[in-house]
């Protein structure tokens, strides 16, 4: 009996301790573990920004589509396919850039999903290099003419301004967040193609008898209104919870009459600043 009170006791004397203790030990087992924090990039925002942008037309493919109507339905153009010889080459020219920006994001921790449209200035004047050919002897056709052909093109575009709508998708590293995006562009552009062909045809008879003959074809189009598609990514970094910086790049591609490919690439940084 004295024992079992002795062992009582000592549980009672020690029974303080043992629950601070157990105490402590749940508490900390307890403590909960905060959620993940993520920088703020939901909401709206607007910036500017400023870079380079390299505009190429490769007017080789501007050429056939007016030199094949010029031609159509004579034996010069079916037999010797005239049209498709290459007189004009790729104009290239980088200019500075500049405009601005204004944009909606959505949050989901650590992704973005946004839309945002872009405006830039870019004062592009590309003279397409020229490669007249001819005079040129192509021999007797399936009459028996014998043709000489000279054929010359000249081909210019200018364009100022540049746009795109575009959907983005970003992910949240720290205070940066990377992200790729796609969507329309639009510029306006005025397009000059020209090109002349001259024939000489000449008989089998002896001396031959020999006639000229002209055809021409012109394209011209002023600030004409181009549709095309964007591409592109970047990078935006939080310099505080409303202000940041920008760096990206974005590839523009427009089909633009008559058969030509407009491409312009920009490189540019910007800094913005959210709601």
């Amino acid at each position: 009996m004295r024992r079992v009170i002795c062992a009582l006791t000592v549980l009672a004397l020690a029974s303080p301790a043992f629950a601070a203790d157990l105490d402590l030990d749940i508490l900390r087992g307890s403590q909960p573990v905060g959620p993940a924090t993520f920088t703020r990039w939901s909401g709206f925002y607007v910036g500017g920004q400023f870079g380079y942008t390299n505009g190429n037309a490769p007017f080789s493919t501007a050429t056939p589509p007016g030199i094949g109507n010029a031609l159509r339905e004579t034996t010069l153009e079916n037999e010797f396919n005239v049209s498709q010889w290459p007189t004009l080459g790729t104009a290239n020219q980088t200019v500075p850039s500049f405009g601005g920006f204004v944009g909606y994001n959505t949050q989901w921790q650590d992704v973005v999903i946004g839309i945002e449209a872009n405006v830039s200035r870019a004062a592009f004047s590309l003279q397409a290099p020229s490669t007249p050919i001819g005079p040129l002897f192509l021999g007797a056709d399936s009459l028996g003419l014998t043709h000489t052909v000279t054929i010359s093109s000249s081909g210019s575009l200018a364009s100022n301004d540049f746009g795109t709508l575009r959907a983005r998708a970003g992910y949240v590293f720290g205070n940066f967040m990377p992200y790729g995006f796609a969507g329309l562009a639009l510029t306006e552009a005025t397009v000059s193609v020209a090109s002349n062909v001259h024939d000489i045809q000449c008989n089998s008879a002896t001396p031959p008898a020999c006639g000229s003959f002209f055809y021409s074809n012109a394209y011209n189009a002023n600030a004409q209104i181009m549709y095309g598609l964007a591409v592109g990514g970047g990078v935006d970094w939080a310099l505080t919870p409303n202000i940041f910086l920008r760096a990206e790049f974005e590839w523009d591609a427009f089909n633009a009459p008559p058969g030509l490919v407009y491409t312009l690439a920009t490189g540019r940084v910007g800094a913005g600043f959210k709601f």
